[in-house]
């Protein structure tokens, strides 16, 4: 049987190769990636034994701090017994949604003389910033006290513009700070139930509330996402307010004692994750945070496959930076206990931050299908069956009406762990994009008033136009190992490999997401 020119010599030179150098690296990085495993298995199981603790105990955080409504102690001091406070709504080009989060931010019930709304509108659309000032003075006519706040430049993005509304004069007279990004929209009594716990609690800098996404069946991207977010602020979120009194704020729906931010330091844009910055350093500083998981605020998902991918490059570059930037300053600092300090360095940063997303790519989308091509190195049971079961099983019960829709989450989030874990290198060595920053895109009721087939006409259209070539290849390279093993191997890694092929190449041809008509 003749054979390809040249296949003789690929093979020749497999052979020198794998015993003395593949195979050696090949061991190590499985028991690497098991080490890892190990990790976020414990931080998981941890993490659910506290939340178990937590329902068991009723630790509610009405019954650890004081919370009653502002006013009771002496009603006769009418609205001077409510405290300034100051929303922020940072907003860049938010033509679909600017109209939501404004009117929510007027809507909020508190007394007319003791709140400020602030509009910080980055936009670089003329059009869409002679919309949002036309809205504000609509506003102003109602009674509202709006301030819409311009710059001349974007430096420091979100954080810049944050900072610089703070300088503003009357914003000296405000006690308290609300952020909301521009899609999100508080209910009417956001402020009645988040600031009795500053007020009430001088040592809480801190009350986050949870995010309630109002699109979340518009597409299958969105159930996904839903998923992940529902287990963050169920478990994560809920797990470091009862324990540390420390999470990482995420960025909006939350409420700021302003004396705490500025003896932080106020807002810094080193990262791409300036509110988990502020956090820190706050935390650092002795304050603590309070979640609040009844007090949800709606938002919006992102929808299109492209700006989820910039949203998730962001979320995990920015920590990983941080970490690189911080971990000496928190292992050095006398004001909080070394337990804390090992919950921030070790769980918070090192497990759920950067483990986490490694070995997810790591481990299940290169090593584990490599050792189908090299059977000399196997891979126990218990890591590649057992612990991704149970994270799996611990990550679906944060979202039980999409447990049918578990499969596809993992299949998906194995996807988005290639964007995660090269956005965690680029944050750890710092490289060339670490500080980029593209604001997520929001469609608001953009597709209600879209003609389907105007949309499906584009979707043929983006297909062809683009195509995401490291999922394609990814795609190419498990589908290869899947037929390895049909054809020489006995693991039956084919099942998954086939599944997870698909997946990436779904993804990499652009069929993930909304498309919206331009």
């Amino acid at each position: 049987m003749s054979t390809l020119p040249g296949a003789g010599h690929v093979a020749a030179a497999w052979e020198q190769v794998r015993g003395p150098v593949i195979v050696p690296l090949l061991r190590a990085s499985v028991l690497l990636c098991l080490a890892m495993s190990a990790m976020l298995f414990a931080e998981k199981v941890y993490m659910a034994v506290v939340v178990l603790a937590v329902r068991l105990l009723g630790r509610r955080p009405e019954r650890q701090y004081r919370s009653e409504p502002v006013g009771d102690d002496d009603p006769e001091l009418g609205s001077a017994a409510y405290p300034m406070v100051l929303v922020q709504i940072p907003m860049y080009n938010e033509r679909e949604v600017y109209q939501l989060s404004i009117g929510a931010a007027c809507g909020l019930s508190w007394p007319s003389d003791r709140i400020v709304v602030q509009v910080l509108d980055d936009s670089t659309d003329p059009v869409i910033k002679e919309l949002v000032q036309v809205e504000c003075r609509r506003w102003v006519r109602k009674g509202v006290n709006i301030k819409y706040e311009i710059r001349d430049n974007r430096r420091g993005y979100k954080a810049g513009a944050l900072k610089e509304g703070m300088k503003h004069g009357y914003v000296k007279d405000c006690d308290l700070v609300a952020v909301f990004d521009a899609d999100f929209q508080p209910e009417p009594d956001f402020l009645q139930r988040a600031v009795p716990f500053l007020i009430h609690n001088p040592d809480i800098a801190l009350v986050q509330a949870r995010w309630k996404f109002v699109n979340a069946d518009e597409c299958l991207m969105t159930r996904m996402q839903e998923m992940s977010l529902d287990y963050h602020f169920k478990v994560e979120q809920e797990v470091g307010s009862s324990t540390y009194a420390f999470f990482g704020f995420n960025g909006t729906a939350g409420v700021w004692r302003i004396s705490a931010l500025n003896e932080a330091g106020g807002w810094k844009d080193r990262t791409t994750v300036e509110d988990m910055d502020l956090a820190v350093r706050a935390s650092l500083k002795g304050w603590k945070f309070v979640y609040l998981g009844d007090l949800k605020v709606k938002n919006e998902l992102p929808s299109t496959f492209k700006a989820f991918r910039y949203q998730q490059h962001r979320w995990s570059c920015g920590p990983a930076n941080l970490f690189r930037k911080m971990v000496m300053e928190i292992a050095r600092n006398k004001k909080v206990t070394l337990w804390k300090k090992i919950h921030v360095i070790y769980n918070f940063f090192l497990v759920r931050k950067v483990v986490a997303h490694i070995v997810t790519f790591v481990f299940y989308c290169l090593v584990i299908p490599t050792t189908v091509l090299v059977p000399e190195v196997e891979v126990p049971k218990w890591g590649c069956v057992y612990i991704p079961t149970i994270i799996t099983l611990l990550n679906a019960v944060g979202t039980p009406r999409s447990v049918h829709l578990v499969i596809f989450w993992v299949l998906f989030e194995n996807v988005m762990s290639l964007h995660r874990a090269k956005a965690t290198f680029i944050g750890l060595l710092e490289a060339g994009t670490a500080n980029e920053w593209v604001v997520t895109e929001k469609l608001g009721d953009t597709l209600k008033t879209k003609m389907p087939s105007k949309a499906l006409k584009k979707l043929r259209v983006r297909i062809g136009e683009r195509l995401h070539l490291w999922e394609l290849g990814v795609a190419a390279y498990l589908f290869l190992c899947g037929c390895y093993d049909i054809s020489f191997g006995n693991n039956h890694y084919f099942i998954f490999l086939f599944m997870q092929s698909i997946t990436f190449f779904i993804v990499g041809v652009g069929y993930v997401g909304t498309f919206v008509a331009q």
